[in-house]
């Protein structure tokens, strides 16, 4: 589940943290794309050089130096999952803490990924109560830790504090982005269609792409095997499957020779097309005193009509009330409607925000307030999943 996920790798300052380096090397060799920080004290143990020689990309090695302006919040959001190894107790206390006095705890405490700790100390550290307490509350957090082992530790000594091995980290790191979509396919569509008039000009709408390019995003980090049939030129998680389409019936053709397990139809597919497009441009001074349209294929019902039918989620783009939209989530058969008001401020095409409506086929509603787009991404794929263990 590692292959093509971006994993942040953050050393600290212990002496296991040679062992990182081949951690670094298994997490590339699984088919990660990694990326490295390392707080002041793990330079004292390791070179910068090593980790930009394995992953082909320099390490971070503070808040304010480097090309990155705030590398903290940057990296944190690129991350589809967060390795703190080593793992000192200093480290611990500062993340359960909340003190972000460093590159690393700064780092963690900014991320929305998952994380994974592996704890690495001697073994009066280890079982020092203030350890004990600063785990519990990092289990609270949803943090994953994986180890410490029994051997031999610095300065001759033995006992339980052993980082973990490299191939336990790597192992422990493809559980965690198992998710619940291990398994599944996932088909999502984006962004507006468009229906050519002549080589220049065309009718659409004004959907940008960027609800369904989040819903891509979100479901590649909960291990869903993604394809996005998209006519946006957005950032693409590097783990999708992506099919560039322009017109409604470009998009059916590829929804068509798709496999899913769940169908999130999101794209605004145009309604009507012009029965016939001119081959070149339509001259200004020639006029155009009417178009001659034809409806589009109706590529939600496509989805919804398969012998094999997913579990299917359309989207309604209204202006007004609720009551079209209500009214349509019954007379597609949908499993599940997501409803938002263009009109409304920060719920229409192109903006970073949606405030949006759960229809389900009943007519029951659930309506959520504005929330980022990738959080909206997030709500959906958990009501998704619910509903598909419920029926399970």
């Amino acid at each position: 589940m590692l292959q093509g996920r971006r994993v942040l790798l953050c050393v600290t300052g212990g002496v296991a943290a040679y062992k990182s380096a081949h951690l670094a090397r298994r997490l590339l060799e699984s088919g990660a794309t990694v990326r490295v920080e390392m707080t002041e004290s793990a330079l004292e143990f390791i070179g910068a050089q090593t980790f930009a020689a394995i992953t082909g990309e320099r390490p971070v090695t503070s808040l304010f130096a480097g090309d990155l302006v705030s590398p903290h919040t940057e990296l944190a959001r690129w991350a589809d999952l967060v390795i703190v190894a080593p793992a000192t107790a200093a480290t611990l206390g500062r993340i359960a803490n909340g003190i972000s006095e460093d590159l690393v705890s700064s780092t963690v405490i900014a991320t929305t990924a998952p994380v994974l700790l592996a704890p690495a100390m001697h073994t009066e550290m280890w079982e020092h109560p203030a350890t004990a307490r600063n785990l519990e509350t990092l289990s609270g957090f949803g943090y994953h830790t994986v180890g410490p082992e029994s051997g031999a530790l610095a300065g001759g000594d033995s006992g339980m504090g052993r980082v973990a091995e490299p191939e336990d980290i790597v192992a422990a790191a493809n559980d965690i982005l198992g998710g619940e979509g291990r398994g599944k396919a996932l088909l999502v569509t984006a962004g507006g269609t468009r229906e050519p008039v002549d080589p220049v000009r065309f009718l659409g709408n004004r959907s940008s792409g960027r609800m369904g390019h989040a819903i891509a995003e979100a479901a590649v980090r909960r291990g869903y095997d993604v394809t996005l049939v998209t006519t946006a030129d957005l950032d693409v998680h590097p783990a999708a499957k992506v099919v560039r389409v322009e017109t409604a019936e470009e998009m059916l053709g590829a929804v068509s020779g798709a496999e899913a397990d769940v169908a999130i139809m999101a794209a605004a597919v145009a309604d009507f097309r012009p029965v016939t497009a001119a081959s070149s441009k339509i001259p200004r001074a020639d006029g155009l005193s009417s178009i001659e349209l034809a409806e589009t294929p109706d590529v939600l019902a496509s989805v919804v009509a398969r012998s094999d039918r997913p579990f299917t989620v359309g989207f309604a783009a209204e202006t007004g009330g609720i009551e079209r939209a209500v009214e349509k989530a019954g007379r597609k058969k949908v499993d599940l409607l997501v409803y938002n008001d263009v009109t409304e401020p920060g719920s229409g095409f192109g903006t970073e925000t949606n405030r949006v409506v759960f229809i389900d086929p009943d007519g029951s509603t659930e309506e959520l307030p504005l929330l980022a787009k990738s959080e909206v991404a997030e709500r959906l794929l958990d009501r998704i999943g619910a509903a598909i263990a419920e029926r399970s």
